[in-house]
Order: structure tokens, then sequence, then C-alpha cells
């Protein structure tokens, strides 16, 4: 498949493990992770820092091999999710940082490109997750919203 603003093919970065099954080695049992989940997202973390933690600091290689669902999954079970979608809040934070570089740097127009290219795909983005119920109905990307979200 194609990148999405250019005409560049590339390779998926990541080749999935080469055994379906969960380690024998591992001692944390299905019950043992989903606690350990929810009590780092009980204190802020994200589900990317808590599955980098989990394999770090438990020895935790894939939590979707052991106890069948992924962090995201278990977090929206438990009721435990954020008012955004993770994907959306990550394009909204890169637009801050690009607006307030191109409000520094007023002729750089290869952060003015890489910012309009971020705008449009964070209005996609806002129109699918308006559709699926995702995001308050109605909302619309601006500047001065994205600068209080990302605060």
């Amino acid at each position: 498949m194609a990148r999405m603003h250019s005409g560049a093919r590339g390779k998926s970065g990541s080749t999935p493990p080469a055994s379906k099954q969960s380690p024998d080695w591992v001692e944390y049992k299905p019950a043992e992770i989903e606690q350990v989940i929810l009590d780092l997202a009980n204190t802020g973390q994200t589900p990317s820092i808590i599955g980098m933690t989990l394999r770090d600091q438990y020895g935790i290689p894939s939590t979707k091999k052991l106890t069948g669902k992924t962090i995201e999954k278990i977090l929206s079970e438990k009721g435990v999710e954020a008012d955004f979608p993770r994907d959306l809040l990550n394009l909204i934070s890169r637009s801050v940082t690009l607006k307030r570089h191109m409000d520094a740097n007023k002729k750089d127009m290869t952060s003015k490109r890489g910012y309009i290219l971020t705008v449009s795909k964070i209005r996609r983005l806002t129109k699918y997750y308006d559709s699926k119920g995702k995001i308050p109905k109605g909302w619309r990307y601006t500047p001065q919203q994205a600068e209080l979200l990302v605060k």
C-alpha cells in the first residue's frame, strides 16, 4: 500500500514473532497481568508506555499472547479509556509543535507543508472517529482546541 502523502511505497516495519503460543518462562497469570495493566493505567501511563514497562520490568513479551487481548482492549473492558483515541492525540500534539515552530520561523515552508498535511490527517481521522462515536459529536479541529488538548 502506498503512503498517504507521497508516491512512495514502503515495507511494514515490524515482523510478527515466530511462535503464536505464549512463552513458558513467563510466570504471570492473565489475571495478574490485567491487574498490573490497570495499576499502570491508573498512574497515568499510555498503553504504549504500559507495553514497554511490561516488557522491560516484568518480562512480559506479549500481552496479547498471554491474555488473548490487547492492552487497549483490557483497559476499555475495565472502563479506563482516554477521551480521545491515542493516534488522534499524537497527531494533534504534532500539529501543535509544528504550529509553534511556524510562528517562530515564518519563512520555513517545509514545516508549513508538514503542518497542512498533519491537519488534513487530523480532519480525516476526526470524520472517522465521529462516525464511530469515539469523539464528541460535531467536534472540529482548531489550533486553539489543539493547544488545550495537548496541555
